[in-house]
């Protein structure tokens, strides 16, 4: 039987009657709030940076293989879609999905405004789950590879910016060579993403046209996006394809391709950390002052116990089990109200934001088990090392002036 833990069980159970009480549920609602902070912390850096990754990665794929080339360019030049290493890498665990694609510069024209953008050709095996959740009016087009439609979907921002609405016609213009040449469309599908970056540039159409703007043979394309399981596997996965697609191709990760948006997701994460920092602190000086209490409001029993042939360690561990108990019950109610307020912001979006800053409509949350767990093995951790000193104190009480406290 551990007579430490027994004897810190039944302290707790009789806490009820002592002027120690309000200073332990003072203790309890500080921990408890310091670890709703730091769960909500998390969960909201989380789902931003997961939300910002999703729309770069639904603009561009995790990885692009194009043709190489020595001096950098918008437009890629051409490569043969049906190569020979795609079957291979199509088995390559973690690669989810392959699609073409080709991009051509251009401007839009009204009737008194014009806009440049890029039109994005994708064909008939283009992934649309991202643009599908994205699109707020409309459809997406369903291009094949047999014939050729003009059908188009832009960004609200661009419809907004240039008057244009559900199935208006768009005219396009392009330079080929040294002749600009026109295309009409049709809108049929409004998308909206949040990123200004992105939805005042893409307008997404069939890659046929492009193929014959640039007068391309039947099976070149820009590029291919690959898709993967997990982006945290991204730069294993990008070495892995460009090691297998020859010295006549590169593979270039979206982190390479937008590495300043990357970098500042990156830097997101010191904000979080200086909150971790400061709650862990507040939660921690607030335990030592509540021990410490403890210890003062038990002097009588410490004597008592070291008089009965009980070593200063033991003592200790009573102390510190008790204090155990204490983060055990904050960290429970903290846990509940950090679960709590996530599930109502992923339910309903109580929480809005300005998206013309914060790319997104409403304050995002993304809850990852591992993350939670450290959390709180982190915050017990911490909090019981930084009473191990203050503990001490235990050891300078005489039991003869103990048992005369009163």
């Amino acid at each position: 039987m551990n007579t430490e833990l027994f004897i810190a069980k039944r302290m707790v159970a009789q806490n009820k009657a002592n002027f120690s009480r309000p200073i332990v549920i003072i203790a309890i609602l500080s921990i408890a709030l310091g670890l709703s902070v730091m769960f909500l912390s998390i969960a909201i850096l989380s789902g931003f940076q997961k939300e910002i990754r999703e729309k770069v990665i639904g603009f561009g794929g995790h990885i692009q293989v194009t043709g190489f080339e020595e001096n950098q360019s918008f437009e890629p030049k051409p490569i043969k879609e049906n190569q020979e290493f795609l079957p291979a890498l199509k088995n390559l665990k973690g690669i989810k999905h392959i699609q073409s694609f080709a991009i051509k510069a251009g401007i839009i024209k009204t009737d008194d405004l014009i806009q440049g953008v890029v039109l994005k050709g994708v064909g008939s095996d283009f992934d649309w789950s991202f643009f599908d959740s994205k699109i707020k009016e409309g459809r997406h087009f369903q291009p094949t590879d047999s014939s050729r439609t003009d059908e188009v979907i832009i960004s609200r921002k661009l419809c907004n910016l240039l008057n244009v609405n559900l199935n208006d016609d768009l005219r396009m213009y392009f330079i080929a060579g040294n002749t600009v040449l026109g295309r009409k469309f049709n809108v049929v599908g409004i998308y909206e993403t949040g990123l200004e970056e992105f939805d005042n540039m893409y307008v997404l159409g069939d890659i046929h046209h492009i193929r014959r703007l640039n007068n391309w043979e039947p099976g070149d394309v820009g590029g291919l996006e690959i898709i993967i399981d997990d982006f945290y596997q991204i730069e294993e996965l990008g070495r892995a394809v460009y090691q297998s697609i020859g010295f006549s191709l590169d593979a270039t990760t979206i982190k390479q391709l937008y590495p300043q948006i990357f970098d500042w997701l990156a830097l997101q994460d010191m904000n979080v950390l200086i909150i971790l920092i400061l709650m862990i602190l507040v939660a921690g000086i607030t335990m030592i002052s509540t021990l410490l209490i403890l210890i003062l409001e038990r002097t009588h029993t410490i004597g008592i116990l070291k008089a009965l042939g009980m070593d200063n360690r033991s003592v200790r561990k009573i102390f510190l089990y008790q204090s155990v108990f204490i983060i055990g019950f904050g960290m429970l109610f903290g846990n509940m109200v950090g679960f709590g307020l996530s599930f109502l912001q992923q339910q309903f979006g109580l929480a809005t934001l300005p998206q013309e800053s914060y790319y997104m409509a409403v304050v995002p949350i993304h809850l990852e088990g591992w993350n939670i767990l450290l959390l709180n093995l982190g915050t017990l951790a911490v909090c019981y090392l930084m009473l191990i000193i203050p503990s001490m104190i235990i050891t300078r009480i005489s039991p003869i002036k103990a048992i005369r406290f009163n």
